[in-house]
C-alpha cells in the first residue's frame, strides 16, 4: 500500500475528459503509478499501451504508470514518443486499452493523461474516469502473481499508412504547405506523413521540445498563430497548419494568413466525407456554426447536433454509426479512426479537396461561412447555474433547450451558455445573421450574466 493522495489534489486533477495537473506538485509518478495499477483493474486488459510527449516530465511518469500497470500483471507495449492520435491508432488497431501522457495545450509545467479504452471508446467522468478516481483514492496497488512484460513498440509507420487511406494520394496537388507543430509531437508524425507526397512541406517548430520554447502549443489563441501567418505570406503558402501540443487539433491558416474556424473547417469536412458517404449523420457539437448543419443538409446528410467534449460525441456517433463528428475547438472525428480525433487526417484531407477544387483556401472557404460569430467569451461568476436561469428567463419567446448549458434561439440569432466544468466560469457563444447583429446581442447577454472578464 502507498500513501493515498490527498482527496484536494485527486479533486484538482481529475477533469471531465483526462486526468491533468502541474508536474510535480499535483500529479507526480506516485499518481501515475496508482493510475496505471487501477487502470489495470477497471479494464480487465491483459495488455496495457502508452504513449508519451515531449514534455520532460511525460518519461519518468511514463515509468511510473508502467510500474504499476505491471505490477497488476498487464503486458505493457511501450509506444514511446508518439501524438494522441497514433496512441487512439494503436488502440483500435491492436484492440488494446491505452494511456496518453500528455497535457496537449498547457504550458510546460502541466502534465496529464489521456485514457481510453480497447478499440480507442473514451474514459471521460461518465465513462470511468470517476470510478478510476475512486480507486486512485483508496492508495491500494494490485500485485499479480507474476508483473507483466514490457516492451517497445514503433507504430509511426502503420500510422502514416493509416492517415494515408482517407484520401485519393493520386489526387493531391503540389500545394505549398506550412505546418507549426510548435515543438509539439506534430514534429515527429507530420513530415512522416507528408514525406513522399507531391506537397512542399515548409516546418516551423519541427524540433521536440517540451519546454515549448518559441510559443505556446495552444493554437486556440490566435496570438500563438502569428509566426505562422508570418511564414504562409513570407514563401507564398497555399495553406497553413498549427497543430496543439499533442497534435490531435489542427487549425488553418489559409493562403491570405487569415485563421480559419472549427466549424468552417468541420463543414469543409462533412462534405468530404458524405461524398465518400452519401446520406450519412454527421455529428457536430452545439457551439459549432448554424453552417455546419446546414452544409450537411445540403450534401444529403443527417445532422446530429450534441454536447461538447470527446467523450460525448464519440458516444453519439457510435450510437447513430455518424461517419464523422466535428468541434469547434478544431476536433474532427472519423468513424474510420474508431471514431477518434486526428488533426492530420483532418489536415490531410482538406488538402485533397483543395486539390480536387483548384481554388485557394481564401476562395474555397467562402460558401462555408454564412453568419458573424461572437468567439468564446468568458466570464467569472459566482453562482454559473443561478445565471442561466436567470438569463433563460429573459428570453421568454425564444426556443431554448439545456443540452449543455442554455442555448436561445431564434430565427436570426442564436447563443449557448455553458458552465466549465472546473471554474465558476460561464462560456458565451453568439451568432447572428451579420456582425453588427452579433456584436449588439452578445453585449446584450453579456450585461445579463455580468461577472468579470476571463
Amino acid at each position: 500500500m502507498t500513501a493515498a493522495p490527498p482527496p484536494e489534489t485527486l479533486d484538482a486533477i481529475f477533469k471531465a475528459y483526462d486526468v491533468r495537473g502541474i508536474y510535480p506538485t499535483q500529479i507526480d509518478e506516485t499518481i501515475a503509478r496508482l493510475v496505471g495499477n487501477a487502470f489495470v483493474a477497471f479494464t480487465g486488459a491483459a495488455t496495457v499501451l502508452v504513449g508519451r510527449d515531449a514534455r520532460p516530465s511525460s518519461e519518468p511518469l511514463v515509468e511510473a504508470f508502467v510500474e504499476g500497470a505491471r505490477l497488476a500483471g498487464a503486458d505493457v507495449v511501450d509506444l514511446g514518443l508518439a501524438s494522441t492520435d497514433l496512441v487512439y491508432f494503436a488502440a483500435g488497431s491492436l484492440d488494446a486499452p491505452a494511456a496518453m501522457f500528455t497535457a496537449s495545450h498547457n504550458p510546460a509545467e502541466y502534465n496529464g493523461i489521456k485514457l481510453c479504452r480497447a478499440g480507442a471508446a473514451p474514459v471521460g467522468e461518465e465513462s470511468g474516469l470517476r470510478q478510476l478516481k475512486a480507486m486512485v483514492a483508496e492508495g491500494l496497488l494490485e500485485r499479480a502473481e507474476e508483473p507483466g512484460r514490457h516492451e517497445r513498440r514503433n507504430l509511426l509507420g502503420p500510422f502514416v499508412n493509416h492517415v494515408r487511406s482517407f484520401v485519393d494520394l493520386a489526387a493531391l496537388a503540389p500545394l505549398r504547405v506550412v505546418a507549426d507543430t510548435a515543438n509539439g509531437v506534430g514534429g515527429l508524425i507530420v513530415p512522416a506523413v507528408f514525406s513522399g507526397l507531391p506537397m512542399e512541406l515548409s516546418m516551423l517548430f519541427a524540433e521536440l521540445d517540451g519546454t515549448f520554447p518559441n510559443h505556446p502549443a495552444n493554437p486556440i489563441d490566435v496570438a500563438n498563430l502569428r509566426d505562422l501567418q508570418r511564414e504562409v505570406t513570407a514563401v507564398g503558402a497555399d495553406i497553413g497548419l498549427a497543430f496543439d501540443g499533442d497534435a490531435d487539433r489542427v487549425f488553418l491558416v489559409d493562403d491570405r494568413a487569415r485563421p480559419v474556424s472549427g466549424s468552417t473547417t468541420t463543414a469543409i469536412l462533412a462534405q468530404a466525407m458524405l461524398a465518400r458517404t452519401p446520406g450519412g449523420t454527421v455529428v457536430h457539437n452545439l457551439i459549432c456554426s448554424r453552417a455546419v448543419p446546414d452544409v450537411i443538409r445540403e450534401h444529403g446528410g443527417t445532422p446530429v447536433r450534441t454536447r461538447v467534449g470527446h467523450s460525448f460525441i464519440k458516444g453519439v456517433m457510435a450510437e447513430t454509426d455518424a461517419i464523422f463528428g466535428g468541434e469547434h475547438s478544431a476536433h474532427y472525428y472519423f468513424r474510420d479512426n474508431w471514431r477518434a480525433d486526428s488533426g492530420i487526417i483532418a489536415a490531410l484531407i482538406v488538402l485533397e479537396q483543395l486539390s480536387k477544387a483548384g481554388v485557394p483556401l481564401s476562395e474555397f472557404r467562402v460558401p462555408f461561412e454564412r453568419y458573424a460569430d461572437s468567439g468564446e467569451v468568458n466570464r467569472r461568476v459566482g453562482d454559473p447555474h443561478a445565471v442561466i436561469d436567470a438569463v433563460a428567463a429573459a428570453f421568454p419567446d425564444a426556443r431554448q433547450d439545456r443540452l449543455d448549458g442554455l442555448t436561445v434561439e431564434y430565427d436570426d440569432w442564436w447563443f449557448n451558455l455553458r458552465p466549465s466544468n472546473t471554474e465558476p466560469l460561464l462560456r458565451l457563444n453568439v451568432e447572428a445573421a451579420d456582425a453588427a447583429m452579433c456584436e449588439e446581442r452578445t453585449g446584450r447577454v453579456l450585461d445579463l450574466v455580468g461577472g468579470e472578464a476571463d
